[in-house]
């Protein structure tokens, strides 16, 4: 169950990108980031990176995370920040997680289920990411 849920968070990120202020001026390499700079990270593209995730990036490869996050991201731990990370990471990850898997235990116990014929594949940044057309699904009783 959680790679599945890691793998669906890397494709499918609640939020698409967070904006964060530079407090004091940093190096990174050959740039210098001045004081009070805000800057956008982009954690689609984070988590959509050939580089990091290897060419198979877009497909539903919940085995990615088989030996755990770490070793999923070659122990870069900036590459998968679903929920953001550090002291500004997002406060109901653990709840959201939980209750993710608590929810879908209870219905892969009782139902098995298929895409509707009429599903559209469409996910729309508004401030979470979001199905825009809704996820049609259908529930077949075990």
């Amino acid at each position: 169950m959680n790679m599945v849920v890691n793998e669906t968070l890397r494709l499918y990120s609640p939020v698409a990108a967070v904006i964060r202020k530079i407090k004091k001026e940093v190096r990174l390499g050959k740039l210098v980031l001045p004081a009070n700079l805000e800057i956008l990270i982009p954690i689609i593209a984070l988590h959509h990176d050939p580089q990091l995730w290897g060419d198979d990036v877009h497909l539903f490869k919940p085995e990615r995370f088989v030996e755990g996050i770490a070793s999923a991201t070659k122990y870069n731990s900036a590459a998968f920040i679903p929920f953001s990370m550090g002291p500004r990471s997002c406060v109901g990850m653990s709840f959201a997680t939980t209750e993710t898997k608590v929810a879908l235990s209870m219905i892969l116990q009782r139902y098995a289920f298929t895409l509707s014929p009429t599903y559209v594949h469409a996910p729309f940044p508004v401030i979470t990411l979001q199905p825009q057309h809704g996820i049609q699904v259908m529930l077949h009783p075990l």
